[in-house]
C-alpha cells in the first residue's frame, strides 16, 4: 500500500523545511517520491530536496489546479507505475487551495486500489496567521480548514499572548484538527509525523461531500475545485503568459444536461489574485547586496511580495542561496546551479521595478 501524505501551506510558511526534517529524522528506510508544484515559472526548491535522495516531479506551468487537475493524476499514475513507493509526499503551490489537492488525490485512488490517502496536513506561519486570514482568506482559509493537522512554524519567536490569537483564529475555521504550537527543534520528526496522522477526518469528511454532490441526471461529479467556480473539465491546459487555468480532471465529468460546461464565478483562481515573476540570471551579488535587495522587498514599493527565493552566483566561485517572506530574509552559501534563477510571488507586482532592482 502506497500512503500520500499532502503537506499543504501558505507562500514561505515552512513546508520544504518540514518535508526535510520528516525525511531526515522519521521517514529512512522508506521508499519516498516528491511530487512538488511551483506557482511560477521557476522552481528552485528541487535541488535542494535532490540532495536527500529523492524524486522530484517539478511541475512549474501554472496554478495548483492547473497542475493538479490535469497532468497531476497522470503524473501520480506514472509514480506508483515507475517506483511502487512506500509514501508519496505532495507539497502543493503555496497558493492552492488543500480541497483542491485532496479531491484530486481521491480521484485517483478510486481507480488504484494500492494507493490510499494518509494524511493531509498545512503548516502555518504563527506570526502571519492575522494578516494572511484578512488579505487572502480565500486561499489561506481553505487550506486550514480541510487540513487534518495544522504545523505551525516560527512559534518560538512568538509572545505567548500572540501565539494564543493566532491559534484561536486558527481554530475558528477548524475545529477538529490537532494543532502543533511547540517549536520543531524541541520534536522530533516522529513526533511530527504521528501529530499529522493523528484523526485525519477532515479528508474522509470532504469525500462525503462529493458524493452528495453526485448529480442527480447522470451520477456524475461536478467537482467545485476549492474554487467554488463549479468548472468542468475542459480536457486540455494552455499554459501561455497569464497562465490560463483549465480545470481537467483527467476523466469526463461533462455536463449531464447540454453537454456545456457551466461556469459558477463565486471564488478566484490562484492566477487571478497572485502572479509570480522569475528570471535566469548571470548577475553576480555580494551577500551584503542581496541582503539590501531583499529588505527592499519590505516596502511595498514592488507590489505586496509574499515569498522570493533563488540561486545566483556571488563572483567569487560560490553560490547564494536566498529566501525571503515578509519581514523575514535568510541569505546562505550552497551548490552551484545551471545557472542563476530567482523568482518572485505576490500580488500586483510591479515586474519593472523589480528587473531594476534585481539588475536582471
Amino acid at each position: 500500500m502506497t500512503k500520500v501524505n499532502v503537506i499543504s501551506g501558505f507562500l514561505g510558511a515552512g513546508k520544504t523545511t518540514l518535508i526535510k526534517k520528516l525525511l531526515d529524522e522519521a521517514l529512512k528506510g522508506e521508499r519516498i517520491v516528491l511530487i512538488e508544484n511551483e506557482f511560477g515559472e521557476i522552481g528552485i526548491d528541487g535541488g535542494f530536496l535532490k540532495d536527500a535522495g529523492v524524486e522530484i516531479s517539478e511541475m512549474n506551468s501554472g496554478c495548483i489546479c492547473c497542475s493538479l487537475v490535469g497532468d497531476f493524476g497522470e503524473a501520480l499514475k506514472k509514480v506508483m507505475e515507475q517506483f511502487h513507493p512506500d509514501r508519496i509526499l505532495i507539497e502543493p503551490s503555496g497558493v492552492g487551495k488543500l480541497s483542491d489537492v485532496i479531491r484530486a488525490v481521491q480521484d485517483v485512488a478510486e481507480q488504484a486500489p494500492e494507493m490510499a490517502l494518509g494524511c493531509a496536513v498545512t503548516v502555518a506561519d504563527a506570526s502571519k496567521a492575522k494578516v494572511y486570514l484578512k488579505n487572502f482568506g480565500e486561499f489561506y482559509a481553505n487550506q486550514v480548514q480541510y487540513a487534518g493537522a495544522i504545523i505551525l512554524s516560527r512559534t518560538q519567536k512568538l509572545e505567548a499572548g500572540t501565539l494564543e490569537a493566532s491559534v484561536a483564529l486558527l481554530r475558528e475555521k477548524n475545529e477538529r484538527a490537532p494543532i502543533v504550537t511547540t517549536p520543531w527543534d524541541q520534536l522530533t520528526g516522529a513526533q511530527l509525523l504521528n501529530a499529522m496522522e493523528r484523526g485525519n477526518t477532515l479528508a474522509e469528511d470532504l469525500l462525503a461531500e462529493e458524493e452528495a454532490d453526485a448529480c442527480p441526471v447522470c451520477g456524475g461529479h461536478h467537482h467545485h475545485h476549492g474554487h467554488d467556480d463549479g468548472r468542468q473539465c475542459c480536457h486540455h491546459h494552455d499554459h501561455e503568459e497569464g497562465h490560463e487555468c483549465h480545470h481537467g480532471h483527467g476523466h469526463d465529468h461533462e455536463c449531464c444536461h447540454d453537454g456545456h460546461h457551466h461556469h459558477h464565478h463565486h471564488g478566484h483562481d490562484a492566477d487571478e489574485v497572485f502572479t509570480s515573476w522569475g528570471v535566469e540570471t548571470t548577475h553576480t551579488f555580494t551577500p551584503e547586496k542581496l541582503r539590501s535587495v531583499l529588505t527592499e522587498l519590505d516596502g511595498g514599493k514592488y507590489g505586496a511580495v509574499l515569498r522570493a527565493k533563488g540561486i545566483v552566483p556571488a563572483g567569487d566561485g560560490t553560490w547564494l542561496h536566498f529566501d525571503y517572506v515578509p519581514g523575514e530574509h535568510q541569505v546562505r552559501t550552497g551548490p552551484a546551479d545551471y545557472t542563476g534563477r530567482l523568482c518572485v510571488i505576490g500580488s500586483k507586482l510591479d515586474e519593472a521595478g523589480l528587473r531594476t532592482l534585481f539588475e536582471v
